[in-house]
């Protein structure tokens, strides 16, 4: 098993610690991990991805230019990723301000309206882990209580109140992610 993926958006989506807390699920299971973030000098509003890759053997390089699942926040990032998903592999995206949709018909496209969600249940700040539910439904590549240990792990103790709706969050996004092509 291994499988490469690229989280893209805009800072304050949490892209970073979305790939954080994937990163942290598979080292709870013992898979090699490497977890490779970029961002501007902007820390909300510019944009920022991150690479997680969970692998059962030993990881070469972090360094990628195709990936097994791109997981898109926002237009720019959707321009820039969509061709880099390798053929077959799957591309999810929020609807939220994606203006001109995924049109590769050689990927698996997903829609997930995560951001719509999180207001609809009036929890904004758990945008990210409905998105990270949508991609473990289609991909479930860590098990949710390692998703949990991996929640345990990233967040200050101060926030560990916030796990039960980060959970619940998640459950969401695997009810709610949909199979656009």
């Amino acid at each position: 098993m291994k499988e490469e993926i690229i989280i893209a958006g805009f800072g304050g989506q949490g892209v970073l610690s979305m790939g954080k807390i994937l990163a942290y699920s598979g080292l709870m299971e013992g898979h090699e991990v490497s977890w490779m973030p970029s961002y501007g000098p902007e820390q909300r509003g510019g944009t920022a991805n991150v690479t997680v890759i969970l692998s059962e053997q030993r990881i070469s390089s972090p360094i990628l230019n195709s990936f097994d699942t791109a997981i898109i926040l926002n237009q720019q990032s959707l321009n820039k990723f969509e061709s880099a998903v390798k053929p077959g592999g799957n591309l999810i995206y929020d609807g939220y301000g994606i203006t001109t949709p995924p049109t590769r018909t050689d990927i698996n496209v997903y829609r997930i309206d995560a951001m719509d969600k999180s207001v609809e249940m009036n929890a904004a700040k758990s945008f990210n882990m409905i998105v990270l539910g949508g991609f473990l439904k289609i991909s479930p590549i860590v098990k949710m209580e390692s998703v949990i240990l991996g929640l345990k792990k990233s967040l200050p103790e101060r926030h560990h109140h916030l796990i039960p709706m980060n959970e619940n969050a998640i459950k969401v996004g695997m009810d709610i992610i949909q199979k656009m092509n």
